[in-house]
């Protein structure tokens, strides 16, 4: 019986994932992993690697002001390559965030 909580804990989350259409905090992910109580769990792996893009832009940002300040130990082009580190970390999130739904609904439509 707990697994099958487990299961629909996951699925309620998706679904709120799935309608408001962005990953807002890593807070559901968390859950999750409390739930599991294991550190090499998917869930885990999900948290930490938004987390890491969420440093990424923070740092871009940071670099972008920085650079629109006159500081002198940041230039043009790092700030365009943050910016564009950026812009990829978050795509290939968004990404994979697309193929988790897509492989939700393809499981919420088998026939069991």
């Amino acid at each position: 019986m707990s697994g099958e909580m487990q299961v629909q804990n996951v699925l309620a989350q998706m679904r709120a994932l799935a309608q408001s259409g962005r990953v807002e905090s890593s807070a559901p992910v968390a859950e999750v992993n409390d739930v599991q109580g294991t550190d090499d769990d998917f869930a885990s792996k999900l948290r930490d690697a938004v987390r890491d893009v969420n440093e990424i832009q923070q740092e871009s940002s940071s670099m972008q002001t920085r650079f629109e300040l006159g500081d002198n130990n940041v230039s043009l082009p790092q700030v365009m390559v943050a910016m564009n580190k950026s812009s990829i970390a978050f795509e290939a999130t968004n990404q994979v965030r697309n193929r988790l739904l897509s492989a939700y609904q393809e499981v919420m439509s088998m026939q069991v």
